[in-house]
């Protein structure tokens, strides 16, 4: 056992093969490593690598990947008025503060978990914000950020040695240790061509 090398292995994790004796070690295991224990049916495989059994695989997760855009597109969600109403509102206001507004399809996590509103009385949007820290490996998702709050405001509870909160501040050490200039701030690209040089 890789966990606590004292009984003989019984169990392998399909996620990270690592080898473990009983439920208490899978546990540990799960908890040390943050390990799911769902085998990463996206995993990088070489080519000396490649067998049948990963051909295989690849088949039932397109196959799988079918079913869901096809169980999506046939979702009463999609077809519903109200839905389409909803959306073609959003971004007919969007284009009128000269923003351009993709939405993704019915089914995809980032397009359920989106927060994002427009409030006719104030004429406000308020934006679903998801920071990235990546030098601290670290995430922070905003729902309901008003369109004329700054980016320095946005950024203060989380970057700023006074204003920020303590343990926030602790994780992200690199960016509140930093003087505030050498802070930068970056939007991904959506839609880029492939062949973009950015």
């Amino acid at each position: 056992c890789e966990t606590c090398s004292k009984e003989e292995a019984k169990y392998r994790c399909p996620r990270c093969m690592k080898y473990s004796c009983s439920l208490l070690c899978v546990k540990k295991h799960k908890l040390a490593l943050s390990c799911n224990g769902v085998r990463d049916k996206t995993a990088f495989v070489s080519v000396n690598e490649f067998t049948d059994l990963n051909l295989l695989s690849d088949y039932r997760f397109l196959e799988d990947v079918g079913r869901t855009a096809d169980a999506a597109a046939r979702h009463c969600i999609v077809h519903s008025p109200a839905t389409k109403r909803l959306l073609y509102c959003l971004r007919n206001k969007a284009r009128g503060c000269n923003i351009e507004l993709k939405t993704l399809p019915v089914g995809f996590t980032k397009r359920r978990e989106n927060s994002t509103t427009f409030n006719s009385v104030e004429n406000k949007f308020y934006w679903h914000l998801k920071l990235i820290f990546p030098h601290c490996h670290a995430e922070y998702t905003l729902k309901g950020v008003p369109d004329d709050k700054t980016l320095a405001d946005i950024l203060k509870p989380y970057i700023d040695p006074v204003e920020s909160d303590p343990v926030v501040c602790q994780r992200l050490k690199i960016y509140t240790a930093s003087p505030q200039s050498d802070v930068r701030i970056l939007m991904k690209i959506e839609n880029r061509n492939r062949n973009s040089v950015r």
